[in-house]
């Protein structure tokens, strides 16, 4: 009777050690140039009760992976996402830190569903949480350390798209005011789907889905758009917030985009890279809960670079540093290799072989020799 081979559920898999390798060079290269913009890494708990990583949102908690702790007896779920559990930790565990507080992290999350274009249910998350104001000034800072990390990484020709998440709210609330429900108008904008928008009687909001593309040019779309003045503060601040990183990324704008931004507020922009049509990252400014109609600002950004890591990003020669040790060698030596920054692949047998273990160095009397 043969063994059944061990299979995993759709959307989870292993990191063999070459990828396994990859991927912790990759999210040490982002965190370090987080902290080094004086972030302090948290780690939160894999699982936590279903009400904290869903708050009343009822679509976030039918999306969470749910099973029953035996101990509480209470509901548990799966993070999908570490940004809720640093707004929890910012305000509560560090709720009399001095503002505004500086947070990131890494670490895995699992989704209950995988997407066509992500079909991963697993995945890595590394981001950054600026907590405590979202202004025009906290908004450049956390898109200039989304930047730094991407370079830190080794991750280029990034495409960072700028949305306004709240461009309907302000619209229909002043100068465009619609008969029709407003989550309809967004899903139309958001499809840009102009037949929709005419069935909806929004014809006056049109001109929004030409407002889509290079950045200078649909700015100066939606300004010409804009007679009201309506969202006059809102491009402006767009336009500060790209001022800094005008030569170390491609610029776009998407005003009515809504994909990935759930819970943004008044900016959210996503990260391309090419050749991967879904974003690689995600961020904006949001807001924390308090409990009792108080909120907390924040900006933050958070990145999942799995397919990157997969296409070879944080990819090494192992065997420029792997040396083998031959049966005998000298164990201090050895020691010193490895103080040293090299990896050593000792002898167990004699049938043993620098090639054959993938080493590109063999330990010779005076010290290594190359394969």
């Amino acid at each position: 009777m043969t063994k059944a081979p061990a299979l995993l559920p759709e959307g989870l898999r292993d990191r063999l050690p070459r990828q396994a390798e990859a991927a912790s060079r990759v999210t040490r290269a982002l965190v370090d140039a987080m902290r080094a913009h004086g972030y302090g890494r948290v780690a939160p708990p894999l699982a936590e009760f279903r009400e904290t990583l869903s708050g009343d949102d009822a679509r976030a908690a039918r999306d969470l992976l749910r099973f029953t702790d035996p101990v509480s007896q209470r509901t548990l779920a799966l993070r999908p996402d570490i940004t809720r559990q640093v707004g929890r930790i910012a305000t509560s565990l560090l709720a009399a830190a001095p503002r505004p507080l500086r947070l990131c992290y890494a670490g895995q999350v699992v989704k209950l569903r995988a997407s066509q274009l992500r079909p991963a249910r697993e995945m890595l998350q590394v981001g950054a949480e600026l907590i405590g104001s979202d202004s025009v000034a906290a908004a450049r800072e956390i898109v200039s350390v989304a930047i730094d990390a991407l370079d830190a990484a080794g991750i280029g020709s990034a495409t960072i798209d700028f949305t306004l998440p709240d461009v309907v709210d302000l619209l229909a609330s002043g100068p465009l005011p619609v008969a029709a429900d407003r989550e309809n108008l967004r899903d139309a904008l958001d499809a840009k789907d102009a037949g929709a928008l005419v069935r909806l009687g929004a014809q006056a909001y049109l001109p929004l889905l030409r407002a889509t593309g290079p950045f200078d040019r649909a700015l100066a779309d939606l300004r010409a758009f804009d007679r009201e003045g309506t969202l006059a503060s809102r491009l402006d601040a767009l336009e500060a917030i790209a001022a800094p990183i005008r030569q170390r990324a491609a610029l776009t704008l998407d005003p009515t985009e809504r994909h990935g931004f759930a819970y943004q507020s008044w900016f959210g922009f996503q990260i391309f890279v090419p050749g991967h049509g879904d974003a690689i990252g995600r961020g904006g400014g949001y807001a924390i809960p308090l409990g009792e109609e108080q909120e907390e600002p924040a900006v933050g950004f958070s990145l999942y670079p799995d397919p990157l890591i997969d296409d070879g990003l944080g990819a090494a020669n192992e065997a420029e540093r792997r040396i083998f040790l031959p049966l005998g060698h000298d164990a201090a030596l050895a020691a010193s290799l490895r103080a040293d920054g090299w990896r050593t692949i000792a002898a167990l047998t004699e049938a043993d072989e620098a090639g054959r273990l993938g080493c590109g160095w063999s330990l010779g009397p005076d010290g290594p020799v190359a394969v």
